[in-house]
């Protein structure tokens, strides 16, 4: 069940379901549909604002008493290479990644499937179907685009594509100050590549090349130990009462 929040757009507020970060603690998200002529805009404005879209919905955190989750901003030109994530970089330098249109493909779906699995076996999105996962990459209003990461091949210097098996992907909105990166998922077998790692440090390499300023990672909660990485990536912003500041 949810109710009217406001008006111009529309929000709503769901019922208390169990959090997944914090165990013993409910959530309640504030959230708007994204449609229309004006979902980029307003999708723009909603992301600067601390919210996050699932298809074609906008949400944030309304939780009574908590405020554990952060929205978390990197500051692109001047993100900090630490030597871990040079070690990173190089050992997926066989990678490269292409922007398509959002378009799912039955190869996406089973690494969806193959990452699930061995990685959030017990998550809310465990149960997705291909119709569900479809839904995800082509509900959408806003200019958002799929990131596929391949290995290198032979003709890549000339076509820019990579060969062989999908190895990684992100589902990433293209806003008018950055890259939000909705999803993403990869190979859980090579777990000596960092895949997760490089696919944040590719998307800040693109922002930079794109003019943007930020990437968007989503929500930080310190207290949970999976949104742990997301710290690592400096220096950052996290959106508070005052607004974004840096840490």
């Amino acid at each position: 069940m949810t109710r009217q929040y406001s008006d111009n757009p529309q929000f709503y507020l769901t019922a208390p379901s169990p959090c997944p970060y914090l165990p013993g603690r409910m959530e309640r998200k504030v959230f708007t549909h994204l449609v229309g002529d004006r979902a980029a805009a307003l999708n723009d404005v909603l992301t600067q604002g601390g919210f996050r879209r699932s298809q074609n919905i906008a949400y944030r955190p309304a939780c009574e008493g908590c405020r554990s989750c952060i929205s978390v901003r990197v500051v692109v030109d001047e993100f900090e290479w630490t030597s871990s994530f040079k070690r990173t970089a190089r050992a997926n330098d066989d990678l490269v990644g292409v922007e398509l249109p959002t378009a799912p493909s039955s190869e996406q779906y089973s690494l969806f499937r193959r990452y699930l699995d061995a990685r959030h076996a017990s998550g809310g999105m465990a149960d997705m179907s291909v119709l569900d996962y479809a839904m995800m990459v082509e509900d959408t209003h806003v200019d958002t685009l799929v990131v596929e990461y391949r290995r290198r091949g032979p003709d890549t210097a000339i076509n820019g594509r990579g060969r062989g098996p999908l190895v990684a992907v992100s589902l990433t909105d293209r806003l008018a100050d950055g890259l939000s990166m909705v999803y993403s998922f990869y190979d859980p077998e090579p777990a000596d590549r960092g895949l997760g790692t490089f696919m944040i440090l590719d998307h800040i390499r693109r922002a930079r090349a794109a003019g943007l300023p930020y990437v968007y990672l989503g929500y930080w909660v310190e207290e949970s130990r999976k949104m742990g990485y997301k710290a690592r990536f400096r220096p950052q912003e996290h959106l508070g009462p005052r607004g974004w500041e840096r840490t």
